[in-house]
């Protein structure tokens, strides 16, 4: 297994891809399979069923995986300057 330069908490951009130049946070790392879960990034929606917590189904956004090869770790000061 390659060595891992990310880690949970970071901020990162997405460099290739159909989320191209999004950036976000480090949610988790899946160190096994080379993902990670970033903020607001890759959403996909997942179908709940009835329950007793939620009488009626519902449809969620969650964030997906993303390989971490399409990550590149910036530094919290740039991506803070970058949203203003």
């Amino acid at each position: 297994m390659p060595k891992q330069n990310i880690k949970k908490g970071d901020f990162v951009r997405v460099i290739c891809g159909t989320h191209q130049n999004k950036e976000g946070k480090i949610l988790q790392v899946y160190p096994a399979k080379q993902r990670a879960l970033v903020e607001g990034v890759a959403m996909m929606k997942r179908h709940t069923r009835k329950s007793q917590d939620n009488p009626q189904g519902s449809i969620e956004e969650r964030e997906a995986p993303i390989h971490l090869s399409n990550l590149t770790k910036i530094e919290a000061k740039v991506a803070k300057k970058e949203e203003v």
